[in-house]
């Protein structure tokens, strides 16, 4: 099933930048974090708060990020993400983040986030009208 694809635009800011004169390679998992925040409640129509209130939350089981150019001081970029499997408790999500200006991949890679029941920290079989929400 070919699942939407959807972007966020950020900036790099001046703490993400390392001795080297570029972003930090731990910055691309908060990016990354940040723009399926953004993406949750924009584009799926359930935010992460909503996900808190039914005692609900994700946690990065694992992850793969494959870095392909360098972003530098205050460059703009495009986090892209979609939906590659939904396998209850799990979802894997792929992403490309993506150079402002010419818009070549700085790095791409995936994410497996696991659903959580918050009180107890183990994992939970994600409900169907989240599935639902989650499969466009």
């Amino acid at each position: 099933m070919q699942r939407s694809k959807f972007e966020t635009e950020l900036q790099v800011r001046p703490d993400d930048i390392d001795l080297f004169r570029h972003v930090h390679s731990s910055r691309y998992l908060d990016y990354l974090l940040a723009a399926r925040f953004d993406q949750m409640e924009r584009c799926y129509g359930m935010s992460m708060e909503e996900f808190l209130k039914q005692g609900l939350g994700w946690y990065v089981k694992t992850s793969h990020f494959e870095y392909k150019r360098a972003l530098d001081m205050a460059e703009r970029f495009v986090v892209r993400t979609w939906v590659e499997d939904i396998r209850s408790p799990d979802v894997e999500v792929r992403f490309e983040i993506l150079k402002g200006t010419t818009r070549r991949p700085a790095c791409v890679g995936w994410c497996v986030f696991t659903m959580v029941k918050l009180d107890t920290g183990r994992p939970e079989s994600i409900p169907d009208w989240i599935i639902e929400k989650y499969s466009v």
